[in-house]
């Protein structure tokens, strides 16, 4: 079930999903509300899941981290228990951060961020495969990134019939 949204929560959604450390204040003078109804928007869109967490993006190769792979990961047993193992022991991974269950012929897609080839193949050995759970992966070395954005399209979102200021 969606949240309903009006053209302002968009509005605000759109400026804290692109600079996480306005203010209240800031935020409500772009959208045109005084700082209360503006943070009354904000807690309420908190409270419905709609705003998870507030974050900061880093650049990853200015920290060393040069080497992305996306990895295909199939299961040599995708039963429930096989499945919950491998989710476990994946948040536990730093080096992966992000992992997603899917359809076909894998059971997850992986992203997985090192400082070099050597950190990966290791990963993989002393990791990923060394838990008994794994029958195959399809690494694929990211060469370039294009395009890559936290953001939510807000623009596909429906509005919701304006009601005041919430």
């Amino acid at each position: 079930m969606s949240v309903e949204l009006d053209q302002i929560d968009k509005n605000i959604l759109e400026l804290v999903q692109n600079d996480a450390s306005l203010s209240v204040a800031d935020i409500a003078e772009k959208v045109g509300l005084s700082s209360s109804p503006c943070w009354r928007r904000i807690k309420r869109m908190e409270e419905q899941g709609v705003i998870q967490r507030r974050v900061t993006v880093l650049d990853r190769n200015a920290l060393g981290l040069n080497f992305e792979v996306v990895a295909s990961v199939k299961l040599q047993l995708p039963n429930r228990e096989n499945l919950e193992q491998f989710e476990k022991a994946i948040e536990g991974w730093p080096e992966v951060v992000e992992c997603m269950t899917v359809t076909g012929a894998v059971d997850y897609i992986i992203r997985v961020l090192t400082l070099d080839m050597h950190a990966y193949d290791d990963f993989l050995r002393d990791k990923l495969l060394s838990l008994g759970l794994v029958s195959d992966v399809q690494s694929r070395i990211i060469v370039r990134v294009s395009k890559r954005t936290t953001a939510v399209p807000l623009s596909l979102v429906e509005d919701a019939p304006t009601s005041g200021s919430k």
